[in-house]
């Protein structure tokens, strides 16, 4: 469901003579799969791994997925990353929010996975609260999808 709704989002994002990242090479996923254990001692959930492998972070109407950081990457991106290893490093600054591998925001949100649970949440961005929680990122990911699009 959420490729269909990517497929929407690149489509419109090419009538304005713009592009998506391409997905991420097996090095580059490799790369930020060792940058994460050896940082946040975490391991990334294997469907993020997948939405990197199709198109590599994504920034549409305030949504943001983030991608495997510019450093790590062999090749230039066609757009803009927020790097998942920087955004992380940035909000584990918060010791309440350590507990959580961050993939992505909105302006009012934050889409998590919580290592402890082994869920994906929807938290209120500042407060850390959870809003909604997700058996797993597809469903996760087809609503931030279906948000940007609506």
């Amino acid at each position: 469901m959420w490729r269909g709704i990517l497929n929407k989002i690149i489509i419109e994002k090419k009538s304005y003579g713009e592009k998506v990242n391409l997905g991420a090479e097996d090095d580059d996923i490799l790369a930020l799969c060792k940058e994460t254990k050896n940082i946040f001692n975490s391991n990334i959930p294997l469907s993020y791994i997948d939405f990197l492998k199709n198109i590599n972070g994504l920034e549409f109407n305030g949504y943001i997925i983030y991608g495997i950081d510019q450093k790590l990457l062999k090749t230039t991106p066609n757009q803009k990353i927020y790097g998942f290893i920087e955004q992380n490093k940035i909000l584990h600054e918060n010791s309440k929010l350590q507990n959580y591998l961050f993939l992505g925001n909105s302006g009012i949100s934050w889409y998590v996975y919580d290592l402890i649970l082994n869920k994906f949440f929807e938290l209120d961005s500042p407060s850390g609260e959870v809003i909604e929680e997700f058996n797993d990122f597809e469903l996760l990911l087809e609503k931030m999808l279906s948000e940007s699009i609506a």
